[in-house]
């Protein structure tokens, strides 16, 4: 019987390596519309996790108001937990394109699908997370200068450009990290969940998606830290919309940027 259409196959060996193709560089902005489209056809569960992603900036935020110099950390979790949280939203996108009925509770444990990988996947973005945390913590002791500030007095430092050999360090340190998960998880877990794609192929096609398509991955990137920006400007409401429609276009994004498997 022929295998349909980017169906999950029984064994991961018989698993060809995912096939990269070539977008356009206006992509990603299709590729958001279309996150809102799902947000719109599957409004509740959708905004399920969104109230998620909105309580880990909350967390965020509380302790940037005690002890910011861990709030990198913190910040840099949120960013290598989003992708975890948001296979709920993979899910969601994958039944809506199939027709299936939009429901909360067959996302929540999506992840079994293919643990073991997931698994591995996650340790990966654990070890880069902790080495950001102890650079970042080196990078507060040897370049930050002024008496440590509260959250306001730190913001007003950033905007006034105060203390720039910190902020070049700290930002050119915190962008080598950014830039390491980004390569590695532009379509990871959808591959994984999609097709039960072992995680080394799935890396590496991410990776490949990357160096393919370095202008489209660019406005991605940007369109992704600019959404997350705002919903943390706007105390936190804004993330219970945005990281939705974050989480949905990427699954569109791994649509576009990986090939179907063929018809067996």
């Amino acid at each position: 019987m022929p295998q349909p259409k980017d169906a999950p196959l029984d064994d991961p060996a018989d698993l060809p390596f995912p096939t990269v193709r070539d977008v356009p560089i206006t992509a990603p902005f299709r590729w958001v519309r279309q996150g809102w489209g799902d947000l719109t056809a599957c409004p509740i569960p959708s905004l399920f996790y969104g109230f998620c992603f909105a309580a880990m900036g909350l967390l965020i935020t509380f302790v940037f108001e005690h002890a910011y110099e861990y709030t990198s950390a913190l910040t840099s979790g949120f960013l290598l937990l989003g992708p975890f949280v948001a296979m709920g939203l993979y899910e969601i996108s994958r039944r809506h394109e199939l027709g299936e009925h939009c429901a909360l509770g067959p996302t929540l444990t999506v992840w079994r699908r293919n643990a073991g990988n997931i698994g591995l996947f996650a340790v990966v973005l654990g070890v880069v997370f902790l080495v950001w945390a102890r650079a970042s913590l080196v990078v507060f002791a040897l370049f930050y200068s002024n008496e440590m500030p509260n959250l306001s007095g730190f913001l007003g430092q950033v905007i006034a450009m105060e203390n720039l050999e910190f902020l070049a360090v700290y930002f050119g340190v915190g962008m080598i990290f950014a830039t390491i998960v980004f390569a590695v998880s532009v379509v990871s877990i959808p591959l994984m969940l999609d097709r039960n794609q072992d995680a080394i192929s799935s890396m590496l096609a991410s990776v490949a998606a990357l160096t393919r398509n370095p202008g489209a991955m660019l406005v991605w990137a940007m369109l992704i830290v600019s959404l997350t920006i705002v919903g943390f400007l706007s105390f936190h409401v804004g993330l219970v919309v945005l990281m939705p429609i974050v989480g949905h276009a990427t699954w569109y994004a791994y649509r576009d940027l990986v090939a179907p498997l063929p018809i067996r």
